[in-house]
Order: structure tokens, then sequence, then C-alpha cells
């Protein structure tokens, strides 16, 4: 009979604390997330500001950004370079997320996202990944979308046949 009780006690006793741990968990991801969300809410602020050293120092060092031309994929010394006069000028560009979903693995070291970006451009998507070091978050990978409505991809597929034509011969070589 003792034996029985203590093996409930025990029983009782890791049930509880992996319950703790679940709670422990969920709350640092909630936590993780918020933080996540002030870097990337900073990030855009910072170029419609024309903050470049802040804007940059939200990146890593391996960032990579792919902007909506398909040109458009730079580590983080060709974005600044390609950056660097837009935000000279007092204003880079004005990107404000108005729906985004952030997801956490395991670890809780690395995060990504998209986002629903009201922009000069009309809406557009943004995606990306941050990792975690030295308690920071940094963004490594970003991705600009256009967005399409369904009903029109035709008329875009003509628009950029002659551009994606010329541009897959370059890729292609």
């Amino acid at each position: 009979m003792k034996n029985i009780i203590f093996l409930f006690l025990l029983f009782v006793l890791i049930s509880c604390s992996e319950n703790e741990t679940k709670k422990v968990t969920i709350l640092n991801k909630d936590t993780e997330k918020e933080a996540i969300n002030v870097v990337l809410n900073n990030w855009h602020k910072n170029a419609a500001e024309a903050n470049f050293e802040a804007y940059f120092n939200a990146m890593s060092n391996e960032s990579i950004f792919i902007g909506t031309d398909a040109s458009e994929n730079w580590n983080i010394e060709a974005f600044k370079s390609f950056s660097k006069p837009h935000f000279d000028k007092g204003k880079a560009w004005s990107f404000k997320s108005v729906e985004r979903n952030v997801y956490l693995d395991a670890s809780g070291k690395i995060a990504w996202f998209d986002e629903l970006l009201d922009t000069w451009m009309g809406i557009c998507r943004g995606s990306g990944v941050l990792k975690k070091t030295d308690n920071s978050w940094k963004i490594e990978h970003y991705v600009l979308s256009l967005t399409i409505p369904n009903i029109h991809i035709e008329e875009v597929k003509n628009i950029n046949k002659k551009y994606d034509s010329i541009f897959l011969k370059k890729l292609k070589k």
C-alpha cells in the first residue's frame, strides 16, 4: 500500500511539474513574440524616420533582404549600399504592419513571421526569420512581396512577360 501511495504522489508531483513547465514555456513564447513585434515595429519605424544605424542594427551581419524586384536579393552590405541614398534624403520608406503572425521553434531561438503591410505600393506582404543571440532578436532574412488579387494575375503576367524573359535569360547563362 505504501508503494502505491508513494507512486501516486510521485505521479502527482511529476504532473504538476510538467504543467508548470508548460505554463512557463507558453509565457516565455508570449514574451518572446512581444519582443519580436517590438523589433519589427521599430525596424519599420526606423526606415520611415530614416534612422539608418538603428534600422541596420536590427539586422544580423549575415542578413539577407529580398525586395519586390526579381533582381533584389541583397546581403546586408549590398542592402546598406542600396538603402543609404534613400536614408540620406531624410525618409527611406514607410511600411506599417497591419497584421502579423509570429512563430517560434521549440528552442525559442529561431522565429519566423509573415505580415501584411500598408505601404506606398499598396498592400505588401513581408515575411522573414529572426534569430535570438545574446538576448536580442536579429532579423536574418526578410522578403518583401507585392500582393496581387487573383483576378488580376493574367494582367500582371502580361506586364511582366518581357522583363521576366530578359531576366530569365541572364539567370540561365
